[in-house]
């Protein structure tokens, strides 16, 4: 599904530049639950951002599913972004004057879907994800534990080929933490979804089946 070969990232800065990301090499398959680890400031972030097509300042190649990120304008990759790609980030990201449904309905409206035709698929997440109850309720109504379901119900709800997700449990306590990753993990073993988490935490990478080691920009063993 996704190839990087020799990506670097590089931030000019008065001092010097200075390089987030030094020659990271790796492949992604589709099925597959991938783990990015490391400490602060080892460019687990950056990687994801380049990732998911929100940063393009960097040099490499990069293949999505045979297609040359590289050689792509922004246009297509903004298109490609919209089409192929769902987030769940650790602040959530819930738009505040909007309910539960509308949250889930926003990701369909960018993809043209027939308003009838969101409302079906509203629906179907709605009860998949057992917050039906919810959907009339804003967030600020909502448990941190609640606003994350939503937040990965939101990143699913267009089908897309691959979750990308941004210490997803961050600001969660232990039991919320440990159901949204466990429902990460039946996501991925019962339906196939491929994902890509960045975390520091061994315990939420080990729910994963493929670990990146990161430190300083380059892969660790």
């Amino acid at each position: 599904m996704i190839e990087l070969r020799n990506v670097s990232r590089v931030y000019p800065l008065k001092g010097g530049p200075y390089y987030a990301l030094r020659g990271i090499n790796l492949k992604i398959e589709e099925g597959d639950f991938f783990s990015i680890m490391g400490p602060s400031g080892s460019g687990k972030s950056t990687l994801l951002h380049i990732l998911g097509l929100h940063d393009s300042e960097w040099d490499g190649q990069y293949w999505f599913n045979g297609e040359a990120v590289h050689k792509l304008d922004k246009k297509k990759r903004f298109a490609l972004q919209k089409q192929s790609l769902g987030f769940v980030f650790q602040s959530y990201h819930l738009l505040d004057d909007l309910t539960v449904y509308e949250n889930l309905e926003i990701p369909l409206s960018y993809r043209d879907i027939p308003k009838r035709e969101r409302e079906s698929i509203v629906c179907d997440v709605l009860d998949r994800f057992r917050i039906v109850g919810k959907k009339d309720l804003f967030p600020s109504q909502l448990s941190g534990g609640q606003q994350q379901l939503v937040g990965v119900a939101r990143a699913l709800v267009a089908r897309p080929k691959l979750i990308l997700a941004d210490e997803p449990t961050g600001n969660l306590h232990s039991d919320q933490a440990r159901e949204i990753m466990q429902l990460f993990q039946r996501l991925n073993r019962d339906e196939g979804v491929t994902i890509v988490q960045v975390t520091h935490s061994a315990e939420n990478a080990a729910y994963g089946n493929r670990i990146l080691g990161l430190a300083d920009g380059v892969v660790v063993p």
